[in-house]
């Protein structure tokens, strides 16, 4: 089931991934705290480790944040780029969380749409 599509932005290339507020539910909960390390597939099948928290305050927002960053690089994510996560259901394992990467396809500067990373 996919979860969220998001073209990435310059804060989600640097900083962190801003997580679509009604994705958040097909999340797990943190037990303790405000954050919980989140296993995620891509499609070679190499496992992520991204780390998924909601800020303490006023800011209510999901993020990935510890893990996004090392994941945006060695995909050579740019602003634009495409991610779709996905979450399936395994009776034996529980739940798993996948992540495709779809690039831009730019032709002298304009967008033509989107190839498999």
């Amino acid at each position: 089931m996919q979860l969220f599509s998001k073209l990435l932005s310059r804060t989600d290339i640097h900083k962190r991934l801003s997580i679509p507020m009604e994705s958040f539910g097909s999340f797990p909960r943190c037990k303790v705290g405000h954050a919980l390390d989140l296993q995620v597939k891509d499609k070679r099948g190499s496992l992520w480790l991204f780390r998924l928290s909601i800020r303490k305050k006023n800011y209510l927002k999901p993020v990935f944040s510890k893990g996004w960053c090392k994941f945006v690089q060695s995909k050579n994510l740019k602003v634009g780029d495409k991610v779709n996560f996905y979450k399936e259901e395994d009776e034996a394992s529980g739940a798993q969380f996948k992540i495709k990467v779809k690039k831009q396809v730019k032709i002298f500067g304009v967008v033509f749409g989107y190839s498999k990373a």
